[in-house]
């Protein structure tokens, strides 16, 4: 209850504060006018409560100009004990909270100006009151007291001041920090979108352009080519539901995995049936790797074939995965029409053939490289014949001793 107490009050407004502090202090130095007369003591009187009362009001602006208010304490007082005859004080409680407001809100300079001019005050006062070593010692003693506990303070707050101060950088740096992996994540959401919308269009548009031939010519190939549009449609929302699935808050949304390595012979089936022959091979150790590391090589090799299907004209595709002890090489290559191959009114950009997909497709196969440490190169196949995209990933680090 008491903790409670304190920390409203520290949390009021420090007007508020100074107020209530400047009623206490002149609930204490009422004690000597409401306490029974001592024998010998000086006479009560309204007059001197009034002095009294005048000489504590400055308190209330104590933080707003400190300098001043202990001036003008300090003043009061000595008028006070020259010019009135009333009752005394155990400790001069308006001057000590002044002098510890000095301490606490001035600068350096400031503060060792006022402490001087305390020093030579307190000396004066005490020689017009006893002359005695002892109550001077006293007295620098309890001033010293009141300018310590006033560093302490300004100590303190400066601590806290800095801890919060630190706590709100904090607190900046993972508001930036959740933004940018925000934007990432929608990047990436972005990236796999066009590799699964690029792909499955552009198949099924090689699809429908030929089905209507095919009716007339060979009705059973015509079917086979509707049946793979539809085929090519129906994995691609799938992996439209699966993708977006986890940003959905209900727990119905799928949650399975993202195409790996294992579902490559259906995407080259697919791609198959769109017209290129494509072989498939896989060299090397081959093993399970990391879920992620799978998804890039799926990506990578559906990119890669969407731009043969798109831009290359090709008549075969090669796709092979080179397995090496610290790295996965993944290689695409065709024998369409290459880079700059591409005519005018062919459907695809005059600047480039197969290597060319609106722009993003090879960035994206880049990006997925770096994303695990590895890099991309596109360019034309062997003898300047096609075009060949290769992929180094990496897949672990060298163990010591190998």
């Amino acid at each position: 209850m008491i903790r409670g107490l304190t920390d409203r009050v520290r949390r009021a407004d420090p007007r508020w504060q100074d107020l209530g502090l400047t009623l206490l202090v002149q609930l204490v130095s009422s004690m000597p006018f409401v306490l029974p007369d001592q024998p010998g003591g000086s006479p009560k009187s309204w007059v001197a409560y009034a002095f009294t009362t005048a000489g504590l009001l400055p308190l209330i602006w104590r933080r707003r100009a400190p300098v001043t208010v202990l001036a003008v304490i300090c003043a009061v007082g000595f008028g006070y004990n020259l010019g009135m005859d009333g009752p005394g004080q155990p400790l001069p409680y308006g001057p000590l909270v002044a002098f510890y407001t000095v301490a606490v809100c001035c600068p350096r300079r400031t503060r060792l100006a006022v402490s001087a001019a305390v020093v030579v005050a307190s000396c004066l006062a005490v020689y017009w009151n006893t002359g005695t070593a002892r109550e001077l010692v006293f007295t620098l003693f309890v001033g010293g007291s009141a300018y310590a506990l006033g560093r302490s303070r300004h100590t303190r707050q400066a601590y806290t001041a800095a801890v919060e101060d630190r706590a709100e950088q904090l607190e900046r740096a993972n508001r930036i920090e959740a933004e940018q992996a925000a934007a990432r994540e929608r990047a990436r959401i972005a990236r796999e979108m066009h590799d699964i919308l690029s792909h499955a269009v552009s198949i099924m548009i090689v699809q429908a352009e030929a089905g209507p031939v095919a009716v007339r010519r060979a009705p059973a190939r015509a079917e086979a080519a509707f049946e793979a549009i539809a085929e090519t449609g129906r994995d691609a929302m799938a992996q439209l539901r699966t993708m977006l699935g986890v940003l959905r808050t209900d727990e119905s949304a799928p949650r399975a995995p993202q195409p790996g390595i294992g579902a490559l012979p259906a995407l080259l089936d697919r791609v198959r049936a769109s017209g290129p022959r494509v072989s498939y091979e896989r060299t090397g150790t081959v093993r399970e790797l990391p879920a992620a590391l799978e998804a890039t090589v799926h990506r990578v090799v559906q990119e890669a074939l969407t731009n043969v299907v798109k831009h290359a004209g090709a008549a075969s595709v090669d796709v092979r995965l080179e397995y090496g002890p610290t790295e996965l090489t993944v290689t695409v290559a065709d024998d369409g029409r290459g880079p700059g191959g591409a005519t005018p009114g062919a459907g695809s950009p005059t600047s480039s053939g197969s290597g060319s997909s609106g722009g993003h497709g090879l960035i994206g196969i880049r990006e997925r490289a770096a994303a695990h440490g590895g890099t991309a190169w596109s360019g034309p196949g062997p003898g300047g014949t096609g075009f060949l995209v290769r992929v180094a990933l990496v897949t672990s680090q060298p163990e010591v001793g190998t």
